[in-house]
């Protein structure tokens, strides 16, 4: 009898505050807590999915084009690493204010004999 008390000495430990808590609280109070626990073990994973979400819409906005040579880089440097162009003179404000029309080719179709 012993040894079974050293080798369960959690699960007597568990069983006993179980029995403990459920006539003084109630069946509500431990179903209503392991949903909680169950809850948050849903929410964050998805609150660090938005986390992560919005520190790489942050890291994307410092994203900047060389004007020059049309080479993408971090908002860092302040010249161009391929071409050796200033970066300071292109504003964020530019790239969202152009036209669509400027910034797509258009394409005429043509029919093929």
């Amino acid at each position: 009898m012993n040894y079974f008390l050293k080798a369960n000495k959690n699960l007597l430990t568990y069983s006993l505050i179980i029995l403990i808590v459920i006539p003084i609280f109630g069946f509500n109070f431990l179903i209503s807590f392991i949903g909680n626990i169950l809850l948050l073990l849903f929410l964050i994973p998805l609150l660090l999915l938005v986390l992560v979400f919005i520190g790489f819409n942050s890291y994307k906005s410092k994203f900047n084009t060389c004007s020059n040579c049309g080479s993408i880089s971090l908002g860092l440097s302040e010249t161009c690493m391929v071409c050796g162009a200033d970066l300071e003179n292109i504003s964020k404000v530019n790239q969202f204010n152009k036209k669509p029309s400027e910034s797509t080719i258009e394409v005429k179709a043509e029919e093929v004999k």
